[in-house]
């Protein structure tokens, strides 16, 4: 079986996949990809070079992520343009990815950790969705806390995705991880037993 994972910034994507993963399951994480093709000599890179300018790179040639974001997070347009480069690379690299992992692994259960699933249109990749939820006061709170960003650089960043709440309604699993660490791991003891893997 395989699931796509997502949720909104500063949801718990990253807590709920480790915890999947402790219970057996593999991760496929479509961040690690998307970092993968900005390194310097993959042709992504070089088609966001050519559209985004010179300054979006670093004197060594990798990517200047914060010069990238300051232009994307502002701009729907730039963002778009960004995804419209990225993801057809991305989307190709996780899809091969994951059927590796269930042809080689046909008995457990492949995890694939995509922030934009929803946004992206590709749910139906996977079985089933399971969106990890913390209410956006929530998202805010932790996303201006990790990142040390104000409260409008948080909330342009927490605006450039769907909202969490419409994340929630598309859901087929709903972890929620607006509470404790406990809470969150019941939830995942109780999906893991209700899958059958336990």
């Amino acid at each position: 079986m395989n699931i796509g994972l997502t949720g909104g910034i500063a949801t718990g994507k990253s807590t709920v996949s480790a915890l999947l993963i402790n219970k057996g399951a593999l991760l496929v994480d479509a961040d690690v990809i998307a970092r993968e093709v900005m390194l310097p000599g993959h042709p992504v890179l070089t088609a966001v070079a050519d559209h985004f300018g010179q300054a979006v790179l670093l004197a060594d040639g990798t990517l200047d992520r914060k010069k990238l974001g300051d232009i994307v997070f502002h701009n729907p347009s730039q963002r778009q343009a960004l995804n419209d480069i990225t993801h057809p690379a991305i989307r190709i690299e996780i899809r091969k990815q994951m059927e590796s992992l269930e042809r080689e692994h046909p008995n457990r259960l492949v995890v694939v950790d995509i922030p934009l699933l929803f946004e992206s249109g590709l749910e139906h990749m996977f079985e089933r969705v399971m969106v990890v939820y913390a209410p956006r006061v929530i998202q805010l709170e932790r996303l201006m806390q990790r990142n040390q960003l104000n409260r409008d650089e948080a909330s342009a960043r927490i605006g450039s995705q769907m909202d969490i709440e419409d994340k929630k309604m598309k859901a087929d699993i709903v972890i929620d991880n607006s509470g404790d660490a406990e809470l969150t791991e019941r939830q995942i003891d109780d999906f893991w037993i209700q899958s059958g893997y336990a």
